[in-house]
């Protein structure tokens, strides 16, 4: 007698989302369940048609993460190595000018709940793997199986401390998962040498899905240039090749630190890194008679939920509002939002509100979004999340 496969039967509500492409099962739309925390299931429109095989979570409200179509069972290990090879032929088809990118984008790459970040320089190569959900965390080890496998690395970490783990039910850990991984990776974006702290740095070390945009924003730099929430520098370093002066400013000591350190390191010595509270310190550069002819405005997500919106909108358009303030006539605000739910028609609305009250005439001359190592799904708007925006402040 066959064993009956864990199942999980939903809502027409469910499949009709599932049906328009989306991979998300909401806990609202489970009819019922017979599964085991990051189980394998057979997903169910009804009690006899089959939509295909997803994730299940107990515990998170997407209980299921769709992960193939068909009523056959996959081969989870071959399907996974099929569409890591093929997450990685695809970014080695963008000519990525540096040594650090996202090989696989989770929903994006149909891996659903898995990102796997890379690291490499002249010694070696390195994985660092975040699992997300309960059934990716059963598998890390065959995740991390298929890595070493398809391309030998080093060492491969399992950087497992975002806070999003806690809604799985996940304990938040930083584990080495095989070979080696050093405290710190020095890896080239461009012409500028980063060194990265795989075990602590935000994300998995470093905001690569900026990459590209800090070699943008460098196009427009010149002058006297102000970098906002500026981390390790990562638009600092790029813009002091360019620029007289960079100002860099963050609200972190370890931030700032890192900024110099990595501009020591770069040669560049016309950035002045300094720690400040960036609302502060907008208010006082402007109270000053402060001007830059160019300003990246790069904070982190002010709104992480839904409830956190208008807040988010009033902070937003106040440090769009004091940068404008601060921009020279023909110079340029690189703007940006990590926040998913401050989309991107809301943030323009948010910018020409700020533009208005600055009473400056501004114009936009890029919009720009994650870097293409991080694509957008586009039956899954969730994937869309970092808005890029380049103004400038007409003469």
């Amino acid at each position: 007698m066959s064993r009956v496969p864990p199942t999980v039967v939903v809502s027409r509500h469910g499949t009709d989302r599932v049906r328009a492409g989306h991979p998300w099962i909401y806990r609202s739309d489970v009819v019922e369940a017979h599964a085991e925390p990051g189980d394998l299931v057979r997903v169910l429109a009804d009690r006899r048609r089959v939509l295909g095989w997803g994730f299940w979570s107990s515990r998170s409200q997407i209980a299921v993460r769709l992960l193939t179509a068909g009523t056959e069972p996959p081969d989870e290990r071959a399907l996974f190595a099929t569409r890591i090879r093929r997450a990685a032929e695809y970014r080695a088809a963008l000519g990525i000018d540096a040594t650090a990118w996202r090989l696989v984008h989770a929903e994006a790459d149909l891996l659903p709940s898995l990102v796997v970040d890379r690291y490499a320089n002249d010694d070696g190569t390195w994985f660092v793997v975040q699992t997300l959900s309960q059934a990716t965390d059963r598998r890390l080890s065959m995740v991390t199986g298929v890595l070493v496998e398809q391309f030998g690395p080093r060492g491969v970490l399992a950087r497992n401390d975002p806070r999003v783990r806690a809604l799985e039910g996940l304990a938040e850990t930083v584990e080495v998962a095989y070979g080696d991984v050093p405290d710190r990776i020095a890896i080239r974006e461009g012409e500028i040498t980063l060194h990265v702290a795989p075990r602590s740095g935000q994300k998995t070390g470093l905001f690569l899905d900026q990459r590209e945009n800090h070699r943008a924003a460098a196009e427009y730099a010149r002058g006297r240039v102000l970098d906002a929430f500026c981390y390790q520098g990562g638009f600092a370093l790029q813009m002091a090749r360019r620029a007289e002066q960079v100002l860099a400013i963050d609200s972190s000591a370890a931030a700032v630190a890192a900024t110099r350190e990595q501009a020591r390191l770069n040669g560049l010595e016309n950035v002045e890194a300094r720690e400040a509270n960036v609302f502060d310190e907008l208010r006082e550069l402007a109270s000053s008679g402060r001007e830059f002819d160019a300003i990246v405005l790069d904070p982190p997500a002010f709104a992480k939920n839904r409830a956190s919106v208008d807040r988010a909108v009033a902070g937003y358009k106040e440090i769009n509002l004091r940068a404008m303030h601060l921009l020279a006539p023909g110079g340029h605000l690189i703007t940006c939002s990590c926040s998913y739910n401050v989309d991107e028609p809301l943030f323009l609305g948010v910018l020409q509100q700020a533009a208005a009250d600055a009473r400056r005439a501004m114009t936009v001359v890029e919009k720009r979004m994650q870097a293409r190592d991080h694509p957008v799904l586009l039956t899954v708007p969730e994937t869309y999340y970092l808005k890029c925006i380049v103004l400038r402040r007409v003469e």
